[in-house]
């Protein structure tokens, strides 16, 4: 097999009892009842006879394919595959199109819509004759949201990643998606290339099905899905395009089936111990700011306490292993062909009291026994502890009276020098303000730039404008990083000296929204600090003349949005989605 190829067979689970009864789909089809009765002839109606079905595990294929979604443009044919293999197994198959989140195409973010894929698919497996579902998606919002649908529907699922795209190509020189666009649009607006090296750069750096090839939220999230159990071994890493990628499909159809069988549910999966294993994998790999929300928003569904402090104190003795960029050097296709995900936690639990290897994963044995036998082949890529990227994993929580709930930085992606700065601040109302007046506002070298109105609620939606551009002037004259602050988020192919997640957020009344013009902004990430010196009496003055804004809607999902997601260290979720439910057959005669 190919480094990290989980199309290899399985340990076989401990044989359960395959009693058709058992299955939740024979409240269905089961009985000589009237419902019973119907329900058999809509099936013949979708031209399957009762010999395809009846005592066999249905299973949910839960697509996120979409003709607007590069990341999943694949994974229609990817969905006939998964499909051999629960035939092959003994299922019967059932496709299910949901939303599908594209971070390239939709607006006015896709964040503000992670919780609404979350109902569709956890409403979808509790509605239907389903017996365990699998969960296919990739781009950045995806994951998160069918295993949040996924555990609060409570049947067994496990998750199918898209995979990376192939790495990008610029006149000879190799490309990262995302964080190359940012570096060469950067180039632009100072001058260095024009738009014939724009022409180019466009032609190769997406060429080819999958979601980004850098350690982006992408990358991060499917890295995370299998860290936390929810994926065959090695999953996450292989390239979309690669053959490898086509048998792990067919393996997961293949095993969902026995899943079903066992009744092997997310919560004997998603326990506290995978969550604290799967912030610790995150961390190793240098990963994306958006996991520290998702992950607490997946652990708030099933129960398991996690907060920020979890990631501050992992990240303190994590060190950073994956040399990829943005905060490394190669790409997630180096990545897999170095030994993948099972390498790195391999390497990771050489660590002591990194991860729980006991415990059990969607294979049904030990995560201790899946790591046997891997294999690092580029030390380079996948690192040893002893030397690692950084000692010390890639993300801070900043606390003090700037954000009292806490804020996020990345180290690995900032400046050096900037991880303790004093400057004045330039705020920016809102990302219109910041379009109209980037260019043209005073500053210097030293500033801090705030952005404010771009949190859960104030967006809405919270979008990926916390490594706003610099202006012009700093970049003419060679600044190419300064401090920048916002209750925001930052796509995770990202870089820059950027604090994000500012909580409470200043559409609720944070301090975030009483910062003015010229305030002195303090930073020290050692210390894990930020402060704004203003004495507390101007502070309170500000607060007593603060009005917040009008809500951004008031129709639709988005007012349903808006009144009820919470602030961003709690995960931003709908607060009446947050705890487990499991997935109960629907009462009724039907």
């Amino acid at each position: 097999m190919t480094p990290a190829d989980p199309g290899g067979p399985a340990p076989a689970p401990v044989p359960s009892d395959r009693d058709p009864e058992r299955l939740r789909s024979h409240a269905w089809f089961g009985g000589d009842g009237l419902r019973a009765f119907s329900h058999g002839t809509r099936m013949r109606q979708l031209g399957a006879d009762p010999a395809d079905y009846q005592g066999k595990p249905i299973i949910a294929i839960v697509n996120t394919w979409s003709e607007l979604n590069p990341c999943h443009m694949h994974l229609r044919e990817r969905a006939g595959q998964v499909k051999r293999g629960i035939w092959e197994a003994g299922g019967f198959p059932a496709e299910f199109g949901v939303a599908s989140l594209s971070e390239t195409f939709q607006k006015p973010t896709p964040m503000l819509y992670r919780n609404l894929l979350a109902m569709d698919t956890e409403e979808l497996l509790r509605s239907y004759p389903a017996d365990g579902a699998v969960l296919m998606g990739g781009c950045d919002k995806t994951t998160p949201a069918l295993l949040m649908g996924a555990a609060s529907a409570g049947i067994p699922a496990i998750y199918l990643p898209a995979g990376p795209m192939l790495r990008g190509n610029y006149r000879g020189t190799t490309l990262g998606s995302g964080t190359d666009l940012w570096k060469y649009w950067d180039d632009k607006r100072a001058g260095l290339i024009g738009d014939c090296e724009m022409a180019d750069l466009a032609c190769g750096i997406a060429r080819s099905p999958g979601h980004c090839m850098t350690m982006g939220t992408a990358s991060t999230m499917t890295s995370a899905a299998e860290a936390l159990g929810m994926t065959l071994p090695g999953a996450a890493s292989i390239p979309a395009v690669d053959s490898a990628h086509y048998r792990m499909a067919t393996a997961t159809g293949r095993r969902i089936v026995d899943m079903a069988w066992e009744n092997l549910t997310p919560d004997r999966i998603l326990t506290a111990g995978a969550f604290e294993d799967a912030v610790a994998t995150v961390l190793a790999l240098g990963g994306s700011t958006n996991a520290v929300i998702h992950l607490i928003a997946m652990a708030g569904r099933c129960g398991v306490p996690l907060s920020l402090d979890d990631f501050d104190e992992i990240s303190r003795r994590v060190p950073v292993l994956a040399n990829v960029r943005p905060g490394g050097k190669y790409l997630m296709e180096d990545f897999y062909y170095a030994g993948g995900l099972p390498a790195l936690l391999a390497r990771l639990a050489e660590v002591p009291g990194a991860l729980h290897t006991d415990r059990i994963t969607v294979t049904g044995r030990p995560l201790a026994e899946q790591l046997t036998g891997a294999q690092v082949y580029n030390s380079d890529v996948i690192r040893e502890p002893g030397t690692a990227l950084a000692a010390e994993a890639g993300l801070a929580v900043l606390r003090g009276n700037l954000a009292p709930d806490g804020a996020v930085i990345k180290p690995a992606a900032a400046s050096p020098s900037l991880l303790r700065h004093t400057g004045r601040a330039v705020v920016f109302h809102g990302v219109e303000d910041l379009h109209a007046r980037i260019d043209t506002v005073e500053c210097d070298r030293d500033s801090v730039f705030v952005l404010t109105g771009v949190g859960p609620r104030g967006f809405p939606g919270m979008p990926e404008v916390g490594n706003f551009g610099l202006p012009r002037r700093l970049l003419e004259s060679g600044v190419d990083d300064a401090v920048r602050i916002s209750d925001g988020r930052m796509s995770g192919t990202a870089f820059g000296t950027v604090v994000l997640h500012v909580a409470p957020e200043s559409a609720v009344g944070g301090p975030l929204a009483l910062v003015r013009d010229g305030d002195l902004i303090e930073l020290d990430v050692a210390s894990r600090r930020l402060h704004l010196a203003v004495d507390d009496s101007e502070l309170a003055a500000r607060k007593a003349a603060w009005a917040p804004p009008p809500r951004a809607a008031e129709r639709g999902w988005v007012r349903l949005y808006v009144d009820h997601v919470g602030q961003a260290d709690r995960g931003a979720d709908l607060d009446f989605l947050v705890g487990g439910s499991g997935a109960p057959v629907p009462p009724g005669n039907h």
